[in-house]
């Protein structure tokens, strides 16, 4: 640890079954903020989802706090130092499930889910000529970075996959199949939800790429790009081998991995700008919505840059 990284990241979920959620819910954001910890949490039926961020001794305690509920105590808390709170404010919701289907079956990952594979194994399946390799999140967090050969996934929401599957891999039904997420959370589910298709040899990558690009044998080999992170990061470096940036600005085409959220109010569509065009598009995804009125970009944000 550094002399200017005294925060910490914790990235963590956990299938479980939780009684009145709602009131949980409420209990826990009143937890978390007497700590001093800011983040998003999701508590649902189904289990605790969540990222937050705080200092190494409000961190230490809130996974002391979690492990000594027996609910939680092998939960499992991925970490990454930084200087800084990586969120603006603590925010713990109560939801139906913690990684939305919404599917005509319940899918518990404790019960129906694929088999695990470590980085080190799934970095050698992912070499075999015979594999398919899905990318359990959306389209915009597979355009920062993604596994070499893996499918982009042309959903917006994870509520899209059970027909993008039909569509697409209804005749793979027998292939070896990779998924892979984030942390983990979302290919429980996503392989889960292939089993019951009637996909038969189903693997996940165990704690996502998260897991995978800290692993000290693989070191992020065969990643392409960042790792998208829903917190103020945006991205993450992943490949320590042989790192590269493939995404490129929309407007010029110069390659970055400077990510916003066009400034007009009624649009805020997502995509990679360099500095000199968001400047020249006042951060804008095109000309239209930079000259729209329903803008949230002002000189101060350019002189800011």
């Amino acid at each position: 640890m550094t002399d200017n990284f005294h925060f910490r990241v914790l990235l963590y979920y956990q299938y479980v079954s939780i009684d009145d959620h709602r009131t949980m819910a409420q209990k826990h954001l009143n937890f978390c903020k007497e700590l001093g910890l800011r983040g998003r949490i999701v508590i649902a039926p189904e289990g605790i989802n969540g990222t937050v961020s705080g200092t190494i001794e409000q961190t230490d305690r809130y996974i002391a706090h979690m492990h000594a509920d027996p609910r939680f105590a092998d939960m499992w808390f991925k970490s990454d130092l930084v200087p800084d709170h990586v969120f603006k404010k603590m925010f713990v919701r109560a939801r139906n499930e913690i990684v939305t289907l919404d599917w005509e079956e319940t899918i518990n990952p404790n019960e129906t889910t694929g088999q695990y594979l470590n980085p080190v194994e799934f970095h050698r399946m992912l070499q075999r000529d015979d594999v398919i390799v899905i990318d359990g999140r959306n389209d915009y967090e597979f355009e920062m970075g993604h596994f070499y050969n893996a499918i982009r996934p042309d959903v917006r929401s994870f509520k899209a996959f059970p027909e993008w599957i039909e569509q697409k891999l209804s005749d793979k039904k027998t292939a070896p199949i990779l998924t892979y997420c984030t942390g983990g959370i979302r290919c429980e589910k996503l392989s889960g939800l292939m089993l019951k298709q009637g996909f038969k040899n189903v693997f996940q990558l165990h704690g996502g790429i998260d897991a995978y690009r800290k692993d000290p044998k693989v070191k992020g080999d065969l990643f392409e790009g960042k790792c998208y992170v829903f917190d103020d990061r945006i991205g993450v470096p992943v490949n320590h081998v042989n790192p590269t940036v493939i995404t490129h600005c929309k407007h010029c085409g110069v390659v970055t991995d400077r990510f916003a959220n066009c400034a007009h109010l009624d649009c805020h569509t997502r995509f990679y700008v360099c500095e000199d065009c968001e400047r020249k598009f006042r951060r804008s995804c095109s000309s239209a919505c930079a000259e729209a009125e329903h803008h949230e970009w002002n000189v101060a944000d350019t002189a800011s840059l």
